[in-house]
This record gives C-alpha cells, structure tokens and sequence, in this order.
C-alpha cells in the first residue's frame, strides 16, 4: 500500500513505448535486433529510445517481476499480460497510463493531493501552472487524448443512457459541453424524429461524428447557451467542477430553457455505485467533486429547477430530470 514503485514503473514503461516496442510480432528494425520476432537488446533499445542502458535494464528487470515483459534470448518480450498496454489493444490503458496524454498528465498531480485536501482547490495548477481545461485548449493534442478517453469510458455504457431516458418525447436536444456527441449521436440514431445541437469549446470531432442531424456551435456553457430546445442536456459535465462554477452552468442552462424544457443531468451520483477513487480524481484534476442527489438538487434549486425524477443507470451513473419551476 505504500509503494509508488509498480504504478510509476508502468507509466514509464507505456510513456517510452515499452509494450508496443517489445511485442513478439514487431519486426526486427535493424542489424542490431535479435532474430525477427524477438526484441532489442538492451543497449540497441536505449539508444533508440535515448535513455539510459543500465537504468533502462533495472525498468525492465521490474517489469519482470510484474509479468509485463519477459526474458529470450538476447533481450525482453511483452507477455499476454503487457499487451493490454499496447496502444492498440482496445483497453484503454494506454490512454490513461501515457505521461503525454490528458489522463495520465494530469494523474501526475496526485503528488500533490496533500495541497487539495489542505485547501480544497485542485493540484493540477499547481504542478502545471495552469488549470486543466485551459491547458487541452492550447495544446490540442491533450484535447485529442482526453476526447479518446472519455468514448472509451463510455462507450459500453451509451446504449444504457440512450435505454433510460425516453428521448422520443423531445423534439429538439441541446447537448451542453457534449465533447465529441457520442451520446448525442447514439440518441438520435435510436430517434430519428428527433434533432440535436451540441455546445463545446472543442467543435471538430462533434461535427464529424453527428453529420447533417444535428447543430454544432462553439462555446461555452458559462456563456449564454441555444434557446428553444426541448431537453437540454449535461452529461458528465457537473462533476468537473466546484459549487459556484456548476452552478453558474445549471443557471445558463436555465435561463436558454423554455418552461415546458427539462435538463437531463447524466452524472456518476456519490455513494451509488461511484468509486471512491473518483471523488480525489475530481479534486485533484478539477478541484470538481462527486456529488449526492440531495447536493445537486440543493445545486439546481436556486437557478430555477426543480428535481422531477431520478433514474439509477446499471453501473456508476444515474440519470436526474430537472423542470423549471418559479424562483
């Protein structure tokens, strides 16, 4: 429980490639390498990747140990159990584990834990010099990285979402920081009656992913949103961030809302079926929290809406039906 040995040796081992450079398929890239199907050797390995040979071998002696790689002839080879960090092998891991990506970047900041729960404000800055969200909006492929983890996360999930909401009753639907619309696009594929607009900071993949049915607009959900939709919608979105910010964007989603409109608010509700991991992962990263349905409905109430309906969706999410009812 106190080593930081194994979870920092794996980071390093996906941030350098390891898994994918030692696969048993790679084929031998020069005079160097052993025979074709084999890995590098050490000293081939290090120089290509400009590291140290011999800090490289005790990394890979760890890796050992762990079952991530194994010992041939003349060097290493990723095992069945290392290939589930590969870039390519559909886990997820890699995304979450690569020092260059949004997830494991901002993981990172968890050396600083000890400042958020002192201050209750979150470590990334701190280590980074800035926030989160504006360090995806100037370096793009941070942003790339973080819309591929969130449609991993997802994606076994979105048909559950698109089951638990009877979306045939909107005729329009604003999707508030939607990021790439897999939700949104699954819903309206289910729905072919009803159309969609997406708001997001980010507009490209969203575009590509929800064709001729739907809107796109940039921007922010602290600014003032798409009026006239049916349903207006914050799918993981909430958790992101404090009190006073959520609560701004509860307001702004209330303020585009007709008085017939709903808010469908999709979030992972604490205490019910969330890790508890999460709750640090918020802080850490967005100085957000998770939250239970009693704090979002307290959230909610002085911008105007009241809570309908609370569904629980198989997993760690639950879906929350807000009206809008006078303040």
């Amino acid at each position: 429980m106190a080593g930081l040995v194994t979870p920092m040796a794996l980071r390093v081992a996906v941030t350098l490639g390891l898994p994918d450079r030692l696969r048993a398929d790679r084929p031998a890239a020069t005079a160097h390498a052993t025979s074709a199907g084999l890995p590098d050797t050490v000293a081939h390995l290090a120089t290509e990747l400009g590291v140290d040979p011999g800090a490289l071998e005790l990394l890979l002696g760890h890796l050992v140990t762990l079952g991530v790689v194994e010992r041939v002839e003349g060097g290493y080879r990723t095992t069945g159990l290392g290939a589930n960090l590969c870039a390519d092998a559909g886990t997820g891991l890699h995304n979450l584990l690569h020092h260059g990506t949004a997830a494991g970047r901002a993981d990172l900041a968890f050396v600083d834990l000890l400042h958020s729960v002192r201050t209750g404000e979150p470590a990334y800055p701190l280590r980074y010099g800035q926030d989160f969200w504006t360090d995806l909006a100037e370096q793009p492929h941070l942003r790339d990285a973080f819309d591929r983890q969130m449609t991993w996360r997802i994606r076994q999930r979105v048909p559950k979402f698109v089951d638990a909401v009877d979306w045939a009753r909107f005729k329009k639907i604003v999707d508030v920081g939607g990021g790439p619309g897999d939700l949104l696009t699954a819903v309206l594929a289910a729905h072919p009656d009803v159309r969609g607009h997406l708001v997001d900071l980010e507009v490209g993949p969203a575009r590509r992913n929800l064709g001729d049915r739907a809107e796109v607009t940039q921007g922010s959900f602290f600014d003032s949103l798409p009026t006239g939709g049916d349903a207006y919608l914050l799918f993981d979105v909430l958790h992101d961030w404090d009190d006073d910010s959520a609560g701004r964007i509860l307001a702004r989603c209330a303020e585009a809302m007709p008085e017939s409109a709903r808010l469908i608010v999709i979030e992972g509700i604490r205490g019910v079926g969330v890790a508890t991991e999460m709750d640090l992962i918020m802080l850490v990263h967005f100085g957000g929290r998770e939250r239970s349905v009693e704090e979002l409905a307290k959230l909610a109430e002085p911008h105007g809406l009241a809570l309908d309906e609370v569904t629980e969706v198989p997993g760690d999410h639950s879906v929350l039906e807000f009206r809008k009812h006078p303040i």
